[in-house]
């Protein structure tokens, strides 16, 4: 079990920059612009022997009503009320400044373990401005630069007090991984709102104004008994519209790294305005990854004709997207919760697809009867040959096809077989690859 770290400051002290150095790798989104991170993120991570569950939060500000930046600040707070300690994170080179003072009472209330750590500290003025932190109450201040990676020794000594033995890791000691799955779509789609309801309570900030999710948010989700870690990302626009806005073009390198990181994707459409030119690309992007793929038609409660709407959303999947035919789709509302009990069902169904692996035998027996009921066309006057079928590898399920001429069968050919081991092997909701060799049989005798 991890110790649970809540990073927390005013904004662009650099928590996000901090946050990516622990974790090892570019998780929440750097800028220079305040205000950049907008809900809670989270992620796993080792400093020396310790185990970390890292948050990195918005910038603490003082905002109240129903406004975004006060419900960015409840989300900071619930990130305090979960942390087994916080890191207050100032600015060296700034000082301490009023709004240090506010968070470092908000800390004192909490009850929570403090640790108190000045960032950017890389010239002598900055290093200099430390040692006004006691001012802070908060002990004794740590000196870091999480740019470079400066401190991080001290930061080790000051979070392992408040490690039992029981946190610490333990090496070679791995727990069933959780199944990692993403939600993705079009700005506004409500990705958000489905990522609340599915982990029941409200973990991801959520407005009717596009573009409120900049980074992919993370949370652990547990459901009859299997774990996944759930992403929610930002909204993915035509690369066109996104250019030249930069704090929109890192929130899609973002979802895209979700995407990589993932082994399931949830592709969220509105029901409202279905199957649109982005959602088809968005769709294919995941199936070009190796994805395991479900489909989500959100907002289902505002449709004004429901009668027949699955159906007709099946046949434009099929038509649109034959690459990922008869991948399961399921209509919900996330603002009513109508059908999410439905989604669990979906991603383990195509979870399981992605990790099916076939025998060679029972691959052969497929192959032979999918000729003879349809056999390979004539290429200049000669039959292509397809010998024999194996699995190399599985997540996708890949096969690999033996045979002369096989880089001559067309593509309707190719979906012809690859729609046949969909229906016999159950294979919906995964892309399915082939590889073509031309080989002797090494199972003839």
């Amino acid at each position: 079990m991890a110790l649970t770290v809540a990073i927390v400051g005013r904004p662009n002290v650099g928590k996000s920059t901090l946050f990516n150095r622990l974790a090892g790798r570019k998780i929440a989104i750097v800028h220079d612009t305040p205000g950049v991170t907008r809900d809670r993120i989270e992620a796993e991570a080792q400093l020396g022997p310790l185990g970390l569950r890292l948050v990195d939060t918005a910038g603490f500000e003082d905002a109240k009503g129903e406004t975004l930046p006060a419900r960015m600040v409840e989300q900071t707070r619930a990130a305090i009320r979960e942390a087994d300690v916080c890191l207050l994170l100032m600015d060296g080179r700034a000082g301490v400044t009023a709004g240090d003072e506010i968070i470092a009472s908000e800390l004192r209330k909490s009850g929570k373990p403090v640790v108190l750590a000045a960032n950017k500290i890389e010239g002598r003025a900055a290093a200099a401005n430390v040692n006004d932190a006691f001012s802070l109450g908060l002990g004794e201040p740590i000196a870091l630069s999480a740019e470079h990676g400066i401190g991080l020794g001290d930061l080790l000594e000051a979070l392992s007090p408040y490690a039992s033995e029981e946190l610490e890791s333990a090496p070679g000691e791995q727990s069933q991984q959780p199944l990692k799955l993403a939600i993705v779509g079009r700005p506004n789609v409500g990705k958000s709102s489905l990522f609340n309801a599915l982990i029941g309570e409200e973990r991801a900030l959520t407005s009717p104004e596009a573009g409120t999710t900049r980074d992919a948010v993370i949370a652990k989700w547990e459901v009859e008994g299997r774990a996944f870690l759930l992403h929610d990302t930002a909204g993915l626009r035509k690369k066109a519209r996104a250019a030249g806005h930069t704090l929109e073009e890192l929130s899609i390198e973002s979802t895209l790294e979700a995407i990589r990181f993932a082994e399931c994707v949830i592709v969220l459409i509105d029901a409202t305005m279905p199957f649109e030119k982005q959602d088809l690309a968005i769709a294919d992007l995941v199936a070009r990854e190796g994805r395991a793929i479900v489909f989500a038609i959100n907002k289902f409660d505002l449709l004004e004709n429901r009668a027949g709407a699955i159906s007709r959303f099946r046949e434009q999947r099929d038509e649109l997207l034959p690459q990922v035919f008869g991948a399961p789709l399921i209509a919900t509302s996330a603002r009513t919760g109508e059908g999410i009990e439905r989604v669990l069902e979906a991603v383990l169904a195509a979870d399981q697809a992605w990790n099916t692996r076939v025998g060679t035998g029972e691959l052969n027996r497929f192959l032979e009867q999918a000729m003879s009921a349809h056999p390979p066309p004539a290429v200049h006057g000669r039959r292509v040959r397809i010998r024999y079928i194996t699995q190399p590898k599985a997540r996708p399920p890949t096969f690999a096809l033996f045979g002369n001429q096989l880089k001559a069968l067309p593509d309707s050919y190719m979906r012809y077989l690859q729609n046949a081991l969909r229906k016999a092997f159950d294979l919906y909701g995964t892309p399915i690859r082939f590889s073509l060799r031309t080989s002797k049989n090494p199972y003839a005798g």
